[in-house]
């Protein structure tokens, strides 16, 4: 289909987008647009005017700030997962960039956009939740910081307001003692996941010591399994990990689709946060 009718701006510093999006009530930002464009496409979003950001160099780039990793919305999924500051910051984020769409959707969609986009199935959200993330958004008003647990509202649907642009996420380093790990089933190798899950462990003395978990196409929203969290917690590693892991669905509200029924996306989940507990538990 051919999108409706939308005028175009393509400002060079973030206050002239800031400017732009404040001008007009149903204006959209477009970053990589590979969420955007297929929406448009479809007339799913009927935008008065995109305001693309590409050529914004604030919002670029990948920066190690001592205690945490500031990666630019516009930071491409392949600069993230290729990213050394990402790797040995905040590996969690590489593994699951890694895993996005494929290699052509990789070199051109966003960090950023796919965070704003905030789709449920999509890889990213998850393990910004687990993260204990935080974005950072400007409007011609100023900045905000949203932690990542208040940034996912519902559907395609974030806390952003009109007018903001979210210029970049601030990612934890978690330190030593720290196993990582993104699990994904998925029908083919560029499908968005039917489940997955984003693992965060520190273990001490042969056991688990704290375990972050969020969950991928589980509800509205990614949503952290809080009651496997803390069922881990003083577990040694064994039988007893997958003994907590059959928690992982408490408390969900899993969809039903073409791809899966709300009680397999419940199996499904269970299975993989073992998995993924698991594997990073195992890495180094």
């Amino acid at each position: 289909m051919i999108p409706a009718q939308f005028d175009y701006e393509r400002p060079t510093s973030l206050e002239q987008a800031c400017q732009a999006l404040a001008s007009d009530e149903d204006a959209k930002v477009l970053a990589g647009g590979q969420s955007l464009l297929p929406l448009l496409r479809l007339r799913l979003a009927y935008p008065s005017k995109l305001v693309d950001v590409g050529r914004i160099a604030e919002l670029k780039g990948v920066h190690d700030r001592g205690d945490h990793v500031f990666i630019g919305a516009m930071a491409t999924h392949d600069e993230v997962l290729r990213s050394p500051v990402v790797r040995d910051g905040c590996p969690l984020v590489a593994l699951a960039a890694a895993q996005v769409a494929d290699p052509a959707i990789r070199h051109r969609g966003t960090f950023g956009g796919s965070l704003a986009h905030a789709d449920p199935a999509g890889d990213l959200p998850a393990v910004a939740l687990a993260l204990e993330a935080v974005f950072v958004a400007a409007s011609a008003q100023g900045e905000r910081e949203i932690p990542a647990a208040a940034f996912f509202v519902d559907y395609w649907e974030s806390a952003l307001r009109q007018g903001e642009i979210l210029t970049g996420v601030k990612v934890p380093k978690l330190g030593a003692g720290w196993g990582f790990h993104y699990e994904k089933f998925h029908r083919t190798a560029q499908a968005w996941a039917i489940v997955g899950v984003a693992a965060a462990v520190r273990r001490s003395n042969g056991s688990i010591a704290e375990a972050r978990i969020g969950l991928t196409n589980m509800g509205a929203t990614p949503v952290r399994a809080r009651a496997t969290e803390a069922a881990l917690q003083g577990v040694e590693l064994g039988d007893q990990v997958r003994q907590a892991c059959e928690e992982a669905a408490a408390d969900t509200s899993p969809p039903a689709d073409l791809h899966a029924q709300p009680d397999y996306r419940r199996h499904l989940a269970r299975v993989l946060t073992h998995r993924a507990v698991r594997t990073a538990t195992a890495s180094p």
